[in-house]
């Protein structure tokens, strides 16, 4: 398993951007499906975003296509989600989680495929 830490997180208005990362430790980072996950209260923790290895491909919710973008720099360890053209629905804290491989793929917005999460961090967004 890996340890992830997010960062990144914070207060911005409608329409602005922020640039979350993970810094994962542990060994063969860049073997894992890395995703990000974010949960409102009183909500569900869904699935936003998700990247296989050799950032070959990526995922999205439909919530979120066009305006987020995943990416990882596997010699940093380093997982990232750029959020851009930020909405207040958007508000919520934001985990990123890593996986085996196939998980990209298949179901990479389940988070019960998931076994490695970190301690998620806040984003708000206002109106």
């Amino acid at each position: 398993q890996l340890q992830l830490v997010e960062s990144g997180g914070g207060s911005v208005q409608a329409g602005g951007s922020l640039r979350l990362s993970c810094a994962a430790s542990g060994y063969m980072y860049s073997s894992y499906c890395m995703g990000w996950f974010r949960q409102a209260p009183g909500t569900e923790r869904e699935g936003v975003a998700a990247i296989s290895t050799g950032s070959l491909k990526t995922y999205y919710a439909d919530s979120v296509k066009a305006r987020f973008s995943i990416s990882r720099d596997d010699a940093k360890n380093t997982l990232y989600l750029q959020l851009n053209s930020l909405k207040p629905e958007d508000t919520a804290t934001y985990y990123c989680a890593a996986g085996t491989w196939s998980i990209c793929g298949g179901r990479w917005y389940d988070k019960r495929q998931y076994n490695s999460w970190g301690q998620g961090t806040q984003v708000t967004v206002s109106s």
